[in-house]
């Protein structure tokens, strides 16, 4: 049995038309991806007495610690809260490039995107 092509899907417009999305979809990804970049995330643990900041490309931008969250005592407990802090803001700037990516490809998945 022969599969039979719907008539006007091979036309040259529509091909022209599709790489002409494509490539605005490209151009599209590529500007909110470097946005995504340069963006500035925040997190903080304990109450506030470990804030980390990052940078869209997971670089940790800055880390603060108030004097009353560090027990000499307890390094692990401080250790513990600067964990939290950074995976938060991490999470927070991979669910903000997720969403945002997401609407600029109307949901497709795109392999190497992210």
């Amino acid at each position: 049995m022969k599969a039979r092509i719907p008539r006007g899907a091979g036309a040259p417009g529509n091909i022209n038309a599709i790489m002409k999305q494509a490539q605005e979809m490209q151009a599209n990804v590529a500007a909110l991806q470097a946005d995504l970049d340069q963006r500035e995330y925040t997190a903080s643990s304990a109450g506030g007495m470990i804030e980390v900041t990052v940078t869209g490309k997971h670089q940790i931008k800055s880390l603060t610690i108030k004097p009353e969250a560090v027990d000499p005592e307890d390094l692990e407990m401080l250790e513990d809260m600067i964990a939290v802090a950074v995976n938060e803001a991490m999470r927070t700037a991979d669910e903000t490039a997720e969403q945002e990516m997401g609407e600029v490809t109307g949901g497709l998945d795109i392999p190497g995107l992210m």
